[in-house]
């Protein structure tokens, strides 16, 4: 797993697992299939809206605005993947030309990190806004359901 999609895996769906599948939605990318279009980055955010509603008994109201706020996290985190390809391949000329530029590799790093920066600005955000739409016992028992899966119990 690449470093974009971990990083989106673990800032979006993070401690609420608000957005399980968001993370490689978020890269417009399913294992092993390639790109995925909008909509079918859509209809995943609603169905793990839908999973996540029942386990921590959210309103449809809540899970409307949960949709939303995924949606809304996965299409402006979308464009990272292109640019995070584009950034791999230049790491790769840099790293099979003749010569070591260390030059262009520190402001290619320092791009990277730039590019994880916005990322996980806009994942925090995504976060933030999802933990006000719950309240503490649903966060309490999404937060269990994370734990769970991301076996940190």
């Amino acid at each position: 797993m690449d470093l974009s999609r971990r990083t989106t895996l673990s800032g979006i769906l993070g401690t609420l697992g608000l957005l399980a599948s968001a993370g490689a939605l978020a890269h417009g990318r399913r294992h092993g299939h390639g790109p995925m279009d909008p909509a079918q980055m859509d209809e995943r955010i609603e169905r793990f809206i839908r999973h996540l509603a029942i386990e921590v008994d959210a309103s449809p109201e809540q899970q409307q605005k949960l949709t939303a706020i995924g949606k809304d996290a996965a299409r402006d985190l979308a464009p990272l993947r292109s640019q995070g390809l584009e950034l791999r391949k230049q790491a790769l000329a840099l790293f099979s030309a003749p010569t070591v530029d260390r030059g262009a590799v520190e402001k290619l790093r320092a791009t990277r990190m730039q590019q994880a920066d916005a990322a996980s600005r806009r994942m925090t955000q995504a976060l933030a806004d999802a933990a006000e739409v719950l309240s503490p016992e649903q966060r309490r028992k999404a937060a269990e359901r994370a734990a769970r899966w991301r076996h940190l119990s």
